[in-house]
């Protein structure tokens, strides 16, 4: 995209009743933005949705102004901008019909890793919250997945922190322009986040963080993601708008649960009972679930340790695998007695451990 295109996509989004659907509509219809402002009206009626008011609209030429405006605040700053037709934009946000026509970003971000997950949650984390939520993307580091928040307090402060401690890219995604940073306090984690990913947002540097942006940013969080992680929440909360999202996108969501008495499980708790959620215990759960192929796990070749510890469930599997040989997930989990959920985590610590090894097809079979 140059930037007469992007100039004139700049000025379309500026025009009164021109939101990311019906930018769509018009630039599929005629070709690009700059065939918009040219087409005639009878051309334009055709299209539908557009009505007189839309049309009486697209003559206004102060947008012009505006777009070049930005234009410049892009260049300045050397922003990076995806359009929503490019190779490189996210691949499961084209499937989004709301999803942004444009995208602004800094950093380093590469979405050559198709392990993506958002993680949100509430900004007055528990201690068990930020536990779970450091654990869970420790144990999560052998997928090598992206690890995508809001860089809000609480819950997406600490996801990213944790994403970054183990080496993953992470991605802010943002409820306002680049030209700032929200809340100012989190201003110290910018160039870490930007060295292990960046930023993310649909809004123009004249944009402030107001409310009703949150919203319109949760739909990227969740529309961007292949799964979305509720680690705790309120019965009400930004973190189940973007849950109900990613339900909409029919996308996997998965929440932690808490006890009933926790004011910030009851959300997650919510979430499970109605079925809008997957029960979520521990990485292994996700892995299982999402059907992740172990054969593209980021790890070295396992070798069995010497003098490794196992409890008695793993010793369990363990003897049962050195005896029987290759075996199946789920024949593991009736052989030795144990739920899938429990299996899996099981599993995941003894390959952790390097006494067994992955397979396609979920074979496991001891070193």
């Amino acid at each position: 995209m140059n930037f007469e295109d992007l100039f004139y996509i700049l000025a379309l989004q500026k025009i009164e009743g021109v939101g990311d659907i019906v930018a769509k509509k018009l630039i599929n219809h005629c070709g690009s933005a700059k065939e918009i402002f040219s087409a005639k009206s009878q051309h334009l009626r055709n299209i539908d949705g557009i009505g007189e008011v839309l049309l009486k609209n697209l003559k206004e030429k102060s947008v012009f102004q505006k777009a070049e405006s930005e234009l410049k605040f892009i260049e300045k700053e050397n922003i990076s901008v995806i359009y929503f037709k490019d190779k490189n934009y996210p691949e499961r946000l084209k499937h989004c019909i709301d999803g942004p026509v444009l995208l602004f970003q800094s950093g380093k971000i590469d979405f050559e890793t198709k392990k993506i997950i958002s993680i949100v949650g509430t900004r007055n984390i528990t201690s068990y919250g930020t536990e779970f939520t450091k654990k869970l993307i420790e144990d999560l580091a052998v997928f090598n997945p992206i690890i995508v928040s809001g860089f809000a307090y609480g819950v997406d402060i600490v996801a990213h922190q944790a994403a970054m401690d183990n080496n993953l890219q992470t991605i802010g995604v943002l409820a306002h322009g680049l030209n700032q940073i929200y809340p100012k306090t989190h201003k110290k984690y910018v160039a870490k986040m930007e060295q292990n990913g960046g930023f993310m947002t649909e809004f123009w540097s004249t944009s402030n963080p107001d409310k009703e942006n949150f919203v319109r940013r949760n739909r990227i969080v969740a529309g961007i993601s292949e799964a979305t992680i509720v680690i705790e929440s309120a019965e009400k909360g930004g973190s189940l708008i973007t849950a109900n999202v990613a339900n909409d996108y029919s996308r996997d969501v998965f929440a932690v649960p808490g006890r009933t008495t926790d004011k910030y499980s009851q959300g997650c708790n919510d979430l499970i009972k109605t079925q809008r959620a997957h029960l979520l215990t521990s990485a292994a759960d996700l892995a299982y679930i999402l059907n992740w192929e172990i054969e593209n796990i980021k790890t070295p070749t396992v070798q069995k340790q010497l003098f490794v510890s196992l409890d008695n469930d793993e010793q369990k599997v363990y003897d049962y695998l050195l005896k029987n040989g290759k075996q199946l997930l789920d024949v593991i989990a009736m052989e030795c007695d144990f739920p899938i959920f429990k299996i899996s985590t099981i599993l995941l610590n003894m390959e952790l451990k390097g006494v067994i090894r992955p397979l396609p097809g979920k074979l496991f079979e001891a070193l």
